[in-house]
C-alpha cells in the first residue's frame, strides 16, 4: 500500500494511492489517490469516499518527522572507498533536523555558505510505534514503510567543519517521497532493490540495496539501543557509491525499484 500526503490547495490530508509504476518509477495517468480519515500512522488505514486524480493533486513529504532523522554513513563500501574513508566496525549515525525535510518537487535551497552541495540517494526507513531496544529479529514489527530520500550535503562544510551536524542539517536538505511504501519486508533489500540518481536526466548513482553493510533489522537494533524511536522518525539507510555535486537550476531524481522516483530542483536561497 502506498501512503502519501497531499494537498488540494487547503490543508494536508493523507491517502491510498493506487495505480502502476512504469520502469522509471513514474505512475501510469489513471493513478488515484483514496482520502483517508485522518493519519493512518495513528488513526488506521480508514479510506473515505473521496478521491482525486493524482495528477490534480500535490504530493507533500510523507511524513513529517516529530522529532528526528537518523542517518547512517558509508552503509556502502564503494561509497566509503570513494570518500577515501574505511568502511566503520557498527553502523555510523548522525542526525538531520526534521526542518531539513521537504517533498517531492519541492525546491532545495542552495545555501550562500557552500560551494560544493551534492546528492545522496538513499532508501529510507518510517518508523510507526515508539521504541526501544528493539531486537534485530523484531524490527518489521517497529516499522511502518519505506520511502525515498536525498540525503543533500554541503561537502565542504562538511570537511571544514569536522562534523556533519550544519553540512546535512540545512532546511530542505532531506527530500523524502514519493510515498511511503508499508507492503515491504526488510529482506527484500537484502535480495536487493535499486537505488538510482539520476542529474538532468543523467544516471550518476546505480546502486542496489544488496550492497547495504548494515542491513534494516541490524540499523533498528543499533539505532534503538542508544535512543528511543518515535512514529513518524525515519532512518536513512546511506548511499551508494556516485555522490557528485549540483548546481543551481539542476534537477535531481531518485529512482528505488518497486517505491518510485523522488524529484527536487536546486534553486538559489
Amino acid at each position: 500500500m502506498r501512503i502519501a500526503r497531499f494537498t488540494t490547495g487547503d490543508d494536508p490530508l493523507y491517502g491510498v494511492v493506487t495505480g502502476d509504476l512504469d520502469e522509471h518509477g513514474e505512475l501510469s495517468d489513471d493513478a488515484t489517490i483514496i482520502t483517508l480519515a485522518g493519519d493512518p500512522m495513528y488513526a488506521g488505514v480508514k479510506p473515505l469516499d473521496e478521491q482525486h486524480r493524482v495528477a490534480d493533486v500535490r504530493l507533500l513529504a510523507p511524513v513529517i518527522p516529530r522529532s528526528k532523522v537518523v542517518a547512517i554513513g558509508r552503509n556502502y563500501a564503494a561509497h566509503a572507498a570513494e570518500m577515501d574513508n574505511e568502511v566503520p566496525p557498527e553502523p555510523l549515525m548522525f542526525l538531520k533536523p526534521n526542518t531539513s525535510v521537504i517533498g517531492p518537487g519541492d525546491p532545495i535551497f542552495y545555501p550562500r555558505q557552500s560551494q560544493r552541495v551534492d546528492f545522496e540517494g538513499e532508501l529510507a526507513v518510517v518508523i510507526g510505534r515508539i521504541c526501544r531496544d528493539v531486537p534485530a529479529e523484531q524490527a518489521t514489527d517497529v516499522i511502518f514503510g519505506y520511502t525515498i530520500a536525498n540525503d543533500v550535503t554541503a561537502r565542504d562544510l562538511q570537511k571544514s567543519d569536522g562534523q556533519w551536524s550544519r553540512a546535512k542539517g540545512f532546511d530542505s536538505f532531506c527530500p523524502l517521497g514519493p510515498w511511503i511504501e508499508t507492503d515491504l519486508d526488510p529482506h527484500d533489500f537484502v535480495e536487493g532493490r535499486s537505488v538510482r540518481t539520476f542529474l538532468n536526466g543523467d544516471l550518476k548513482q546505480d546502486g542496489s540495496t544488496k550492497d547495504l553493510i548494515f542491513d534494516i533489522p541490524t540499523l533498528v537494533a543499533h539505532i534503538t539501543a542508544a535512543m528511543t524511536l518515535l512514529p513518524g522518525d525515519v532512518i536513512l539507510t546511506g548511499t551508494p557509491e556516485g555522490v557528485g555535486p549540483m548546481q543551481v537550476d539542476d534537477e535531481v531524481e531518485v529512482s528505488i525499484a518497486g517505491l518510485g522516483t523522488l524529484t527536487n530542483r536546486v534553486t538559489s536561497r
